[in-house]
């Protein structure tokens, strides 16, 4: 984690930094992974756990919550309806792209509620590589998320500190193992675009065993897709590199 973060100057002195939990194991992994980093860290910042309760029935955040008071990390949880409104009001034949809107927004709107301008999302490099392939085969582009990116619109700016951090590390870690997982309920679970991609890409390296770390290396490429560079944080003599939150 600490060659992304100082890589691409993921954390300013004195930064209050949202990290968003949704009770799975990467994001979990990401705040315990912060939490220790806030020790030897070069620069002082804050965290600060925020959760949006999805509505969706059968989810209990309380192991979440006492493992941000074992980690000395206040904790918020936001009750939404986001799950009831996708699901059963819109009655949503694609349901996962209308709920990931809402919850960005919702999710950027408590991180600026609580004074937070950085937040920091538990993405790591499997999600790349299929975040990759959705983009090329269902949009027909060459692309995947940044480690880093400023959203002018709202003015925060996201960081996804286990860039360079794979699934199976999470998955192998017997500290992370002994995290806790707050198991989704929602209705698409396992049944998404994205698990189409893991399994694609699971396949494809039993023809291709280093298939994944390929599209990796690719994808720092400067020389071929230019995605991951110049994404450093803004700052009064960068130049930011904006997208819009949309």
């Amino acid at each position: 984690m600490r060659r992304a973060v100082e890589k691409y100057d993921m954390i300013q002195p004195g930064d209050k930094i949202a990290v968003g939990l949704s009770g799975g194991k990467d994001s979990t992994a990401l705040l315990y992974a912060l939490a220790r980093y806030r020790h030897f860290s070069p620069v002082p910042f804050e965290l600060q756990a925020i959760t949006l309760d999805m509505g969706f029935e059968g989810m209990d955040f309380e192991p979440i919550r006492k493992m941000c008071e074992d980690l000395d990390v206040p904790y918020t949880i936001r009750k939404t309806q986001i799950g009831p409104i996708v699901f059963d009001v819109r009655e949503e034949k694609n349901p996962c792209a209308l709920c990931a809107r809402m919850k960005r927004g919702a999710l950027h709107d408590l991180a600026i509620e609580l004074g937070c301008r950085t937040i920091a999302l538990g993405h790591h490099a499997d999600d790349a590589i299929e975040t990759f392939f959705l983009s090329l085969f269902y949009e027909g582009r060459i692309n995947t998320f940044s480690p880093v990116t400023y959203l002018d619109r709202k003015d925060i700016t996201l960081i996804r500190p286990l860039i360079y951090v794979r699934e199976k590390d999470i998955v192998c870690n017997p500290e992370l193992k002994a995290l806790p997982v707050v198991k989704s309920t929602c209705p698409a679970d396992g049944h998404t675009k994205r698990e189409d991609m893991k399994n694609l890409v699971k396949n494809l390296k039993k023809s291709i065993p280093d298939a994944d770390e390929r599209v990796l290396r690719a994808i720092e490429n400067k020389d071929q897709f230019h995605l991951w560079f110049d994404t450093t944080r803004p700052g009064p003599e960068k130049e930011r590199k904006t997208e819009t939150d949309e």
